[in-house]
């Protein structure tokens, strides 16, 4: 008498679970979906499928994950193009399987087969699959899911210069703005990490389309609502201070308009935007170069500008110190710009 069927299932290879990824993906078809029971189970297939790939590529808490194994998935996951399956068909599945598929795909694009990360080179070839994950912003309930793995596609510099260039680079501007805040934070979240982790795309692309990026910008500067001020105006600082945007920097503080912007935000009702506002202001002020137009509005707001900079402190957790002596000396330039002015007229 045999008792074989006691034995534990053989798992299953790279390849074999692979297939039956894609092949329970697929299953999530348009008759399928619209039958409750058998969409019940397809569901059921997916997700013990998800569960099956995350114990192959993370351990089970018992066995530690095979690296050959982990590499070997990433391959067979994309020589059988499931990776368009994971995007199109991630508004169908459940929580589960959607938490287990951001999980999975963080630790895939990582793999790499001699010197190349053979998810990454999937997407390269396939970069429209990007704009798909931007778009799904504008589904709530799977808003969050395609922000986590935009950003770890982010981590990869040709993946991030494509989203800078792509045309769906623009709806950030929308969905930062969304009335969801949970949706709109984590937009933001993309957002910044798109604009911040690759210098050196960022100035190129800065460089090529400055004027159509620094119009939608300057809405998110001036936006009614607070979230969206405070938060750009910070990323401002960061990306426009890296060394390769130097010249992007040097053009900004150069532009009247930008400079009014400030001058704007240093009026804010909340002193937290008035304090970042003061970290960009003091920039255009220390100019050495300043056009005659800027010099001109400091010198005919002078007197306001100093009583507004006067009542200005580090507020908490600032360096005391160090804000007050720039503060001290924009004070003092604002001041000689001033009696200039009035040697002229």
């Amino acid at each position: 008498m045999s008792f074989s069927f006691f034995k534990a299932l053989r798992p299953k290879t790279p390849q074999e679970l692979a297939k039956t990824i894609k092949d329970s993906l697929m299953g999530l078809d348009t008759k399928t979906v619209v039958e409750v029971k058998l969409l019940e189970k397809a569901l059921e297939e997916v997700e013990k499928n998800f569960s099956a790939m995350k114990v192959m590529l993370l351990g089970d808490g018992e066995v530690e994950p095979n690296v050959d194994q982990i590499t070997q998935l990433a391959v067979e996951i994309c020589k059988e193009d499931v990776i368009p399956l994971f995007f199109h068909k991630l508004s169908i599945l459940g929580w589960e399987a959607r938490k287990d598929l951001v999980q999975c795909w963080s630790i895939l694009l990582k793999q790499k087969v001699g010197s190349t990360h053979c998810c990454v080179q999937y997407l390269e070839n396939h970069f429209d699959l990007l704009d798909f994950l931007v778009a799904g912003y504008d589904n709530k309930e799977i808003a969050l899911n395609c922000g986590n793995m935009l950003r770890e596609c982010i981590k990869f510099p040709t993946l991030a210069k494509y989203m800078l260039e792509s045309p769906s680079f623009e709806l950030f501007f929308k969905y930062v703005e969304l009335a969801n805040f949970d949706v709109a934070s984590d937009a933001f979240s993309t957002f910044k990490d798109v604009l911040t982790k690759h210098p050196t795309e960022v100035s190129e692309f800065l460089t090529s389309h400055y004027d159509e990026f620094f119009e939608q910008y300057e809405k998110l500067l001036t936006s009614s609502n607070y979230v969206t001020r405070r938060q750009s105006l910070k990323l401002l600082s960061e990306f426009l201070l890296e060394p390769p945007s130097s010249h992007i920097m040097k053009k900004y503080i150069a532009e009247v308009q930008h400079f009014k912007v400030m001058m704007t935000l240093l009026t804010d009702t909340s002193k937290n935007i008035q304090i970042s506002a003061f970290h960009i202001f003091k920039i255009f002020v220390a100019n050495p170069n300043k056009p005659r137009e800027i010099k001109v509005i400091l010198a005919k707001n002078h007197e306001r500008l100093l009583e507004l900079l006067n009542n200005l402190s580090a507020g908490k957790g600032g360096d005391d110190d160090q804000f007050e002596e720039e503060k001290e000396l924009i004070i003092k330039e604002i001041e000689r710009v001033s009696q200039l002015s009035n040697l002229d007229s």
